[in-house]
C-alpha cells in the first residue's frame, strides 16, 4: 500500500520536492519568523523575553552608529558593483576570444582567490595595507617617494583596502558567470555581423551585451546581496569588529555587535529585519527596472 502510494504519478513529484521544502521551511522560513518576532521583544540570554512593541525600531531610527553601518554597507555595495560587473564581463570576453592562449590557466588563476579562506585573505591584506614602512603597499609607494600611509585608519584609504580585497576574491567568480553566458551565444551572430562589416565594439554593444542580460541580472542580484551582507572581510581586515571611528562597520557587523557582543538579541533581530527589507527593496527595484517582471508579448 505504501509502495503504491509513493510510486503514484500524482504523489511522486511531491516526494522529490519535499526535501527542498523542508530545508527551506526549517532553515529560512522558521528563522525569519522567529527573528521577526524577536524584533518586537527585549531578548537577552539568561532572562525571560519581554514584549516592547516597536521600541527596537524606534531606537534604530535615532541610532547614529546604525546609520553609519548602513552608509558603509551601501558604499561598499556600490563600489563593488562598479568594479565587479564591467571588469569581469570584459575579462570574460577576452577569455572567450578564439585567439586567446592559455585560457584554462588564466581561468584557474582568476578563480583561485575564491577558494582561499576569507580569514586568511583578510589577514594577508591587513598585513599588505599595514601602516608600517615595511608593509607591501607602503614599500611600493616608498619607491616613488611617498610617505607611509595608515590605510586602515582612514575612511577613504580603508575602503581602498576593503575593495581591493573584494575585487581580488570575487572578480574571477563573476568572470566565470559571464564566460558561461558568452558560451551560450551562437557564433553565427558574430559571423553575420563580421560579414556586415561590424567592428569589435559594435559586436560587443549590439550582440554580446544584450544577450548577456540574463547573466548580468543574476550577477547584479547576487552582488547586491553580497555587498550588503559583507562582514567577515571587514572583521578580518581590521582584526575585529571595532574599526577606528567605525569606518569599517557594516550592517551585519552592527548586528553581530548588538546580538553577540552586547547580548541584545531583540535589537539585533530588528537590525536583521531592516537589512532584509533594504536588500529586498534594492533587488526588487533593479529587477523591475531590468524588465524581469514584464510579460512577454
Amino acid at each position: 500500500m505504501l509502495k503504491n502510494f509513493l510510486y503514484s504519478q500524482k504523489v511522486a513529484p511531491y516526494v522529490f520536492v519535499l526535501p527542498f521544502v523542508l530545508v527551506f521551511v526549517i532553515f529560512w522560513v522558521y528563522p525569519l519568523a522567529s527573528s521577526f518576532g524577536m524584533s518586537f521583544q527585549k531578548v537577552t540570554l539568561g532572562q525571560e523575553a519581554a514584549w516592547v512593541g516597536i521600541d527596537n525600531y524606534t531606537k534604530l531610527m535615532g541610532d547614529t552608529v546604525f546609520f553609519k553601518a548602513v552608509g558603509n554597507s551601501a558604499l561598499y555595495m556600490v563600489l563593488t558593483l562598479v568594479i565587479l560587473i564591467p571588469f569581469p564581463m570584459l575579462f570574460a570576453v577576452w577569455m572567450n576570444n578564439k585567439f586567446m592562449w592559455g585560457r584554462e590557466w588564466f581561468k584557474s588563476a582568476f578563480f583561485f582567490p575564491a577558494l582561499t579562506s576569507v580569514v586568511v585573505a583578510g589577514t594577508v591584506f591587513r598585513l599588505m595595507f599595514g601602516e608600517m614602512e615595511g608593509s607591501l603597499i607602503n614599500s611600493i609607494l616608498g619607491t616613488f617617494g611617498v610617505e607611509p600611509i595608515k590605510f586602515l585608519k582612514g575612511q577613504t584609504t580603508g575602503f581602498i583596502a576593503l575593495i581591493a580585497l573584494a575585487s581580488w576574491r570575487w572578480l574571477g567568480v563573476n568572470m566565470l558567470y559571464f564566460l558561461s553566458g558568452l558560451q551560450n551565444i551562437p557564433k553565427d551572430y558574430y559571423e553575420a555581423a563580421s560579414i556586415d562589416g561590424a567592428s569589435a565594439v559594435q559586436k560587443f554593444t549590439r550582440i554580446t551585451m544584450p544577450l548577456l542580460k540574463p547573466t548580468t541580472i543574476y550577477v547584479l542580484t547576487i552582488s547586491i546581496y553580497a555587498g550588503l551582507a559583507m562582514f567577515i572581510e571587514s572583521m578580518m581586515l581590521w582584526n575585529g569588529n571595532n574599526s577606528p571611528k567605525n569606518i569599517g562597520l557594516t550592517i551585519v557587523g552592527y548586528l553581530y555587535r548588538q546580538g553577540i557582543e552586547k547580548n541584545n538579541l531583540g535589537y539585533a533581530a530588528a537590525v536583521g529585519i531592516v537589512l532584509l527589507i533594504i536588500a529586498m527593496a534594492i533587488n526588487l527595484t533593479q529587477l523591475a527596472l531590468s524588465g524581469l517582471f514584464k510579460k512577454e508579448d
